[in-house]
């Protein structure tokens, strides 16, 4: 049990640990896209590789179906942030009232017409829709506007590809590209084709007649055997996931993990709690790697609390695919702690938002600590009102710390309890055991005697079978 303990403390980074965040920062920083670099017209394409989004002047393109007008603003507003994380400029933003999105163009003939006259008039190079684009749509878009056409899906996997560092990151996010690249591939003109020439309707000429074989057809079977290389490579990582869970589990550490809509703080909120120094950004999805920390309680009771990707509305399904085992740290943990953006115009959107995701990984059922943050920029009338909505929720600023020993005291009252009570005297030569059950259980009263130290203790059942030949003879 003693490598048990020392294999579980080697393998996550303590509170002190000194960290590459600032590094990460400027790395980030560094290598923003520079603007007014790429052609405006939609050049011919001659290979079917996945085109890199090369966003620079945007016009934004919004459908409003339902809801009211500030909520389809609020979602085009977001879009907008979207776009400017992934390192473009929006010079204009367009929103259509519908009753649904236009089946052959996503905003109808006449609006795209409208929105072909805003692009030239600007000098943009790249409409983005808000809104997942069918194949057709998108086609239909670029042939009409004559520039690049994003939708909001591939905006995403864009931001997901410029921020994952690790083994782990860029294999899910290249698996979600290349799934929502897949259906979408087409050919662009005569290039795309490989089969052999000759006569027309010879069927290739001399020694190369039959069918062939189309670039694009070659593309999509390269494409399927790349997904199958990444699903394999993301299994064995998520062994090794897997091993460190199991690890935590035998030891009967409570796991906590950090949720919450992305740039809501959750990183500058496990900063505060843990000290563990990681990469904090005024940026969405500034966090795709999974980062988790040892803490203590204020008794020693040892826990693990964990930063966690963050969500947006609309996640596009082939990143819930993707970072599914990663999502699982949350759905396998003890607590989420679900932060909120106190400043952010709809907070309630955004925590249901975070509950439908949370729905689908299977961690409906995980006990929730509501944490709305940012309180240093709330107005006092929303605070006022989101005080009335989550009575029950701690509040926060994880940038001047207020609240941050209230989260604290929050956090270690709705961890799971042990569930074996024990009166035990341990000799005084087993101080690991002492050790241990500080770390692992809960100490009611110590008394210190001349044959050891009794302890009435509440321990895991596993601690608690170590324990029984030291049980107390009054007890």
């Amino acid at each position: 049990m003693h490598n048990e303990q020392r294999d579980f403390n080697e393998q996550l980074p303590s509170a002190g640990t000194p960290s590459t965040g600032e590094l990460d920062l400027e790395a980030r920083q560094a290598l923003r896209r520079v603007t007014g670099v790429a052609s405006t017209e939609l050049a011919d394409v001659t290979d079917a590789e996945y085109r890199r989004l090369r966003l620079e002047q945007v016009v934004l393109v919004g459908v409003w179906t339902e809801g009211s007008a500030e909520d389809a603003e609020n979602s085009l507003a977001e879009l907008a942030a979207l776009a400017e994380t992934a390192g473009s400029v929006v010079v204009d933003g367009l929103i259509q009232r519908r009753s649904k999105p236009d089946a052959g163009t996503f905003i109808g003939s006449g609006k795209v017409r409208e929105v072909k006259d805003v692009v030239e008039a600007l000098g943009a190079d790249t409409v983005i829709c808000d809104g997942e684009l069918s194949p057709g749509q998108l086609i239909a878009l670029e042939k009409i506007i004559n520039v690049k056409v994003v939708d909001r899906t591939a905006l995403i996997l864009d931001i997901f590809a410029q921020h994952a560092k690790s083994a782990e990151g860029k294999a899910q996010v290249e698996l979600a590209q290349l799934q929502y690249l897949l259906p979408r591939l087409r050919g662009w003109g005569d290039a795309m084709s490989r089969q052999a020439g000759g006569r027309a309707g010879s069927n290739g000429g001399v020694g190369l007649r039959g069918p062939g074989e189309t670039k694009l057809e070659t593309d999509r079977r390269r494409i399927r055997n790349k997904v199958a290389k990444l699903r394999r490579e993301l299994a064995k990582l998520t062994v090794t996931r897997e091993t460190k869970r199991d690890s935590r589990t035998r030891n009967r550490v409570p796991a906590v993990a950090i949720a919450g809509y992305t740039n809501a703080g959750k990183s500058s909120l496990l900063n505060q709690l843990t000290g563990a120094g990681i990469l904090v950004q005024d940026a969405l999805f500034a966090t795709l790697d999974t980062s988790t920390r040892r803490s203590r309680t204020a008794e020693g009771r040892e826990f693990t609390i964990s930063d966690t990707v963050g969500f947006v509305r609309h996640l596009p399904h082939q990143l819930i695919e993707a970072f599914r085992s990663t999502l699982e740290e949350v759905a396998e943990s003890d607590l989420v702690v679900h932060v909120i953006d106190g400043a952010n115009p709809d907070p309630v959107g955004q925590a249901d938002a975070v509950r439908e995701v949370l729905a689908e990984v299977g961690a409906e059922e995980v006990p929730e600590l509501l944490v709305v943050n940012k309180l240093d920029a709330v107005e006092p009338d929303q605070l006022l009102q989101l005080r009335s909505d989550w009575p029950d929720a701690v509040f926060v600023s994880a940038r001047t710390g207020e609240g941050i020993d209230k989260l604290r005291a929050a956090i270690e009252q709705a961890l799971p309890q042990p569930d074996v009570s024990l009166t035990v005297c341990i000799p005084y030569v087993r101080g690991d055991l002492v050790s241990r059950i500080r770390v692992r259980g809960e100490v009611l009263t110590t008394d210190h005697r001349g044959d050891g130290t009794v302890m009435t203790v509440r321990v895991d059942a596993g601690l608690a079978g170590e324990l029984r030949p030291f049980v107390h003879e009054n007890a």
